[in-house]
C-alpha cells in the first residue's frame, strides 16, 4: 500500500514541483530530471550554478538503466556491488542525462538508495528524482526540519515528513572509470 505521502509527492512532482524530503544523512530536495524549470528552482533556492550537476538517486538500478547503457559487465558488477546504499557513482554521460543535471561534466552523478523514503518516492513516480542536499551552497546541509522550513519551507511545493538515515556525513561519490573517492562519506 502506497502512503498517502508517496503519493502527494508523486503529484507534485509529475506536476513539476519541488519537494524536500528526508535522505540517509540530510534533508534533500528533488524533482524530475526532465523538468528544466524545477531543476532551475533547485539550482536558485540553493545558489548554485548548473555547472556543478545534480545526483539522481532511485529506488533500483532499472530506474537508472537509460544512463547505464554503454556500462561494462564489469562496470555494472561494481555499481551493484555498492547499490542499494549511500555510494554516488559518477558514471560517463551516454547522453541520456540532461544537460542541466549533469552540468559541464562527462559524467553523470548517480545512486541507488536503501532510505525507505527515497524508495517510496522514486517508485511512486516510477523514475529516478534529483537529489541534492537542502542547503545554500557553502552552508552545512540541513538535518532539522525546523531550519528546513525557516529556509525554504515557502519556496517549496512539499515537504515529505520523515526521519534521517542513520549515516553522519553526506553520501560518498566515486568515479567509475577513475575508480577514485571524489567526496568522503
Amino acid at each position: 500500500m502506497l502512503s498517502w505521502q508517496s503519493r502527494i509527492a508523486c503529484h507534485v512532482l509529475r506536476n513539476g514541483g519541488v519537494i524536500a524530503y528526508p535522505t540517509e544523512a540530510v534533508w534533500g530536495l528533488g524533482c524530475l530530471p526532465q523538468c528544466k524549470e524545477a531543476v532551475q528552482r533547485i539550482l536558485d533556492l540553493k545558489n548554485r550554478s548548473v555547472d556543478k550537476g545534480l545526483i539522481l538517486v532511485a529506488a533500483s538500478t532499472a530506474q537508472l538503466s537509460p544512463y547505464l547503457e554503454g556500462l561494462t559487465k564489469a562496470e555494472l558488477r561494481r555499481l551493484d556491488e555498492s547499490w542499494p546504499g549511500p555510494v554516488t557513482w559518477l558514471v560517463p554521460d551516454n547522453g541520456a542525462a540532461p544537460s542541466w543535471v549533469k552540468g559541464s561534466h562527462q559524467t553523470v552523478a548517480l545512486r541507488v538508495s536503501d532510505h525507505p523514503i527515497i524508495q517510496s518516492i522514486c517508485n511512486t513516480v516510477g523514475s529516478a528524482i534529483v537529489s541534492t542536499s537542502a542547503n545554500i551552497t557553502g552552508r552545512q546541509p540541513i538535518r532539522e526540519p525546523l531550519k528546513l522550513r525557516q529556509q525554504f519551507g515557502p519556496h517549496l511545493d512539499y515537504i515529505y515528513a520523515g526521519e534521517l538515515g542513520g549515516a553522519r556525513t553526506v553520501t560518498a561519490i566515486r568515479h567509475l572509470r577513475e575508480d577514485r573517492l571524489v567526496r568522503g562519506g
